[in-house]
């Protein structure tokens, strides 16, 4: 299926969240959102993403 991870459309096979985290080799600290609506950590793994979803995926700035 397509989504928008970023602004960026991907060809992805998986299903979920936490399949699009692993496609993806994300480290932590981040934070995904799907259509704009925060997704918990602990939802990674039942949340099912649809074609045309739209993912963003942030990581925290340190600074000052």
């Amino acid at each position: 299926m397509d989504i928008c991870v970023n602004d960026d459309v991907i060809v992805f096979d998986g299903s979920t969240v936490a399949d699009l985290v692993e496609y993806l080799m994300l480290e932590a600290p981040f934070a995904v959102a799907v259509n704009t609506a925060f997704v918990a950590r602990k939802h990674y793994s039942s949340y099912h993403l649809q074609p045309q979803d739209k993912v963003d995926i942030v990581s925290p700035i340190v600074g000052g």
